[in-house]
């Protein structure tokens, strides 16, 4: 009688870990790193702007990953009364969240959402400012000064695997500004990692190419 016991024992056991491993999908978790596309193809179109970014993520788990995102911005504009020159680093960190279920992203699909909280530290001037009055016109400038910019952002995106360690996907950028040192007279034409600076809300966009390296499953 024990030994049916011990066999029906082993039995279940082995059932239960037979349905279990058939119910289970591997999914890699990855180490992703992105470049963008966007800004230097803009930059192509008009050679006044360049930003440059990229960003370092990794998976904690099947539908969240630890994002960090670096840029430099380098921005010129001008119209008839001044010259305005900008530029600097920005920073973000936050979480990317996907939505899709673990059976259907299965590591190669991403749709989603992320979370970011944003730094920008640049530099602008006004080399040249006219203003007309009734005496003529008036010239002057404002000299170089350092700024600083802080504001949130929510980025909705899609990714897909295409082969091998390679992906490519595009994220819009929903910014929002919470500080910037500028102040509320001299508002910052623009703001690195951010965009119009006399703007509360600042939409944007990316294209990235994106090499992953998994490291566990």
């Amino acid at each position: 009688m024990e030994k049916i016991s011990v066999y029906f024992t082993s039995l279940l056991l082995f059932t239960t870990l037979s349905v279990y491993g058939q119910d289970t999908i591997p999914v890699p978790r990855k180490i992703k790193i992105g470049a963008d596309i966007y800004g230097p193809l803009y930059h192509i179109y008009n050679n006044k702007n360049l930003t440059i970014e990229g960003f370092l993520s990794v998976d904690i788990d099947t539908s969240k990953a630890v994002v960090l995102e670096a840029g430099y911005t380098n921005y010129e504009f001008s119209q008839y009364n001044y010259d305005y020159l900008n530029h600097g680093m920005f920073f973000r960190a936050g979480l990317d969240f996907n939505l899709l279920k673990p059976e259907t992203a299965i590591g190669k699909y991403y749709a989603g959402v992320g979370l970011r909280y944003g730094l920008s530290i640049f530099n602008s001037e006004t080399p040249i400012l006219k203003q007309d009055n009734y005496w003529g016109t008036a010239t002057g400038s404002i000299p170089l000064s350092s700024y600083s910019a802080h504001f949130i952002e929510a980025s909705p995106g899609i990714r897909t695997e295409y082969f091998g360690h390679f992906e490519m996907g595009w994220t819009v950028r929903l910014r929002f500004l919470i500080y910037s040192s500028t102040g509320k007279n001299l508002k910052a034409v623009y703001i690195p990692g951010f965009g119009n600076g006399a703007k509360i809300f600042s939409p944007g966009i990316n294209y990235y190419l994106i090499f992953t390296i998994p490291y566990k499953k």
